[in-house]
């Protein structure tokens, strides 16, 4: 159909730009700067699907780097998150469908296959002979995803307001509202749209640049901390969530609420675009530095990602957008519309090697169980991947530096084969 004669195209059109967006993470700053550079329409032949079903040993040998009580905890979390969920709920998984009691066995099955205390041969048969493999399609078609990072930073901040913290970050605004356009036409289901009202009327939500350069929401009551750099409040932003240290108290850590709608944009592109920087230097550590070194050109900068993020106080530390909590190297981020959410997959890329001053020294290979348990603006499509980096100096580095091609699967129980 065309878009004029749609029965709400122009909500569609704005929603389009205005989406809320569940999470924000540094890949889109630092790395919506690679990827399909280069690659032309005629290149890339993209399956129907997604995820694609695996012929038998199609995939690597399933080694994993990490503890077993890790990832028992993160499979913990998504069952968790799937008593929340009818179980004769569908869920796709390429174009086949399972539901979420199927995900529900494929997560204790697997739980129980962890916990047995097996050594890894006896292990890999089990996961084998229980288990289907899905790898996703990839950003060609061909498997090939962009790995990337996030984390959570760690921050000094005030309560109060001081000379030293004066940069606010706000919990959710009264005047936030969500408007469900399914509500008012069915062949709109799905789309929303982030606004206030302004004499009688919805209209977007306040910009980047109206809430911190212009101050419209100060002394409102919406703060909910202080911090002293306006650079780390703009990544916390991108990162979502981040623990806030107070300096007559104990730490406070913060998630992601919601956000004003509007459309993200990179400022790592925008300072590539306007010859700041390269693509090879522009990590997050670098972009930092920049804005820090050139405070005069810091405010357009930031107002260029009109993307704004409010924060909610948790007690158990940094939460995804299934509102359960993140695992350090075990949750990563996907596109929640093409991924089923909260279910167990199998990553491949590789890492940096630190040395004891901080430095990457080398990177290597590796590979490990995770789950899907978070989602973010910038992650769209079949080929990208965020990983939970977790929080501290390490987190950081690798979150700023993580820009690898890997593979991603997704595991599910076989189903029973019907007998002719």
């Amino acid at each position: 159909m065309h878009a004029g004669t749609h029965p709400c195209a122009s909500l569609m059109q704005w929603c389009h730009d205005t989406m809320k967006f569940t999470t924000v993470k540094v890949v889109a700053v630092i790395l919506l700067l690679s990827g399909c550079a280069g690659i032309s329409a005629t290149d890339i032949s993209v399956p129907p699907y997604p995820l694609v079903k695996c012929e038998e040993h199609e995939y690597s040998f399933l080694a994993d780097d990490l503890d077993d009580d890790s990832l028992v905890r993160a499979i913990d979390f998504s069952l968790e998150y799937y008593t929340r969920l009818p179980d004769d709920m569908a869920v796709k998984f390429g174009g086949e469908r399972y539901t979420v009691a199927d995900l529900k066995e494929s997560l204790d099955t697997f739980r129980a296959i962890v916990t047995a205390g097996e050594e890894p041969g006896e292990r890999r048969r089990r996961i084998e002979d229980s288990f289907d493999f899905y790898r996703a399609s990839g950003r060609t078609g061909k498997g090939d995803v962009l790995i990337t990072g996030y984390y959570a930073p760690v921050l000094e901040g005030s309560l109060t307001q001081t000379p030293e913290y004066r940069y606010p970050i706000f919990r959710r605004p009264d005047d936030h509202i969500m408007i469900d356009l399914g509500k008012f036409d069915r062949s709109c289901t799905g789309e929303r749209l982030t606004a206030r009202v302004e004499n009688g009327a919805a209209v977007p939500y306040y910009t980047r640049r109206n809430i911190d350069a212009e101050g419209c929401l100060d002394g409102r009551g919406y703060e909910i901390a202080w911090l002293a750099d306006p650079v780390d409040v703009f990544f916390l932003h991108i990162q979502g969530s981040g623990i806030i240290r107070l300096p007559d108290g104990p730490s406070m850590y913060v998630s992601y609420a919601c956000a004003n709608g509007r459309p993200y944009r990179s400022i790592g592109k925008l300072l590539i675009d306007a010859g700041k920087l390269t693509s090879q230097e522009t990590t997050m550590q670098r972009i930092k530095q920049y804005l820090r070194e050139h405070p005069d050109e810091m405010e357009d900068v930031l107002a260029h990602n009109e993307s704004y993020v409010f924060f909610r106080i948790v007690g158990d530390g940094p939460r995804g957008s299934l509102d359960v909590p993140v695992t350090e190297g075990r949750s990563i981020a996907t596109d929640a519309s093409l991924f089923p959410r909260g279910a167990l997959a199998f990553i491949e890329a590789r890492k940096p090697v630190v040395d004891d001053a901080g430095n990457i020294v080398s990177w290597i290979p590796f590979s490990r169980f995770v789950l899907n348990q978070d989602a973010g603006g910038a992650i769209k499509g079949a080929g990208r991947v965020d990983l939970f980096c977790g929080d501290g100096d390490y987190a950081e580095l690798m979150a700023g530096n993580l820009k690898e091609s890997g593979t991603l699967y997704f595991l599910v129980m076989k189903k029973p084969r019907s007998s002719d």
